[in-house]
């Protein structure tokens, strides 16, 4: 489904799900391979994140034991987009802004005294092995929310950090259609294992599809 200058609209991939204890973060230990033959794309992933159902993306992976540590792929609608290259979506700082606006559309809050901040940490684009140019974003948002919003006394609404997290977006054309993979985990654990996650990054490639 696409929607605006493009991107694709996901609002069930990622939960508000509070910050989970980000000390069982695991260390990758390799990393394994997926291949969609039919939709045209593959992508290495930790061996040890296991398989979602039913979770709103074309595949989702999480990790077993930091539940908003995942990893997801969605595609545009191959009948109602035209893309013929990534440059469709202008040069990736244009792309990073249409990727945070999307972002913060789906993590839009009705709660009272919730507050997003947020920032486009940086972009870039590559020329991969395959040939073919993709984008990657990368963003940083903050939650916090008021513990006490119905408080009558300013003294009394006190604010804290719900989450932080860091989204990567890898982004490329093929078959006319725009592909995107998407890689959420919690800032802190970004440090510990952002030289296996950027791996995780790379790794992704879109490929013509034969009918």
């Amino acid at each position: 489904m696409a929607m605006g200058m493009g991107l694709i609209l996901s609002t069930s991939i990622i939960s508000e799900i509070g910050n989970q204890n980000t000390s069982l973060a695991q260390s990758v230990i390799g990393l394994r391979e997926y291949i969609d033959t039919f939709d045209g794309y593959s992508f290495k992933y930790p061996k040890n994140w296991i398989q979602v159902k039913g979770a709103g993306a074309d595949i989702f992976f999480r990790d077993p034991f930091i539940l908003d540590e995942n990893i997801s792929v969605e595609m545009s609608s191959p009948s109602s987009s035209n893309y013929k290259s990534v440059q469709d979506l202008g040069p990736p700082q244009e792309a990073g802004k249409k990727v945070l606006k999307q972002y913060l559309t789906e993590f839009m809050s009705t709660r009272l005294g919730v507050r997003r901040e947020s920032n486009v940490v940086s972009t870039s684009s590559r020329v991969a092995d395959d040939g073919k140019l993709y984008y990657q974003v990368e963003v940083n948002i903050k939650s916090y929310a008021n513990n006490n919003e119905m408080a009558v006394m300013p003294k009394d609404r006190v604010v804290r950090l719900e989450w932080n997290r860091r989204y990567l977006s890898v982004l490329g054309v093929e078959n006319n259609r725009l592909y995107e993979l998407r890689l959420q985990t919690p800032e802190n654990v970004f440090v510990e294992e952002e030289n296996d996650l950027r791996d995780v990054m790379d790794s992704f490639r879109v490929n013509k599809v034969t009918a």
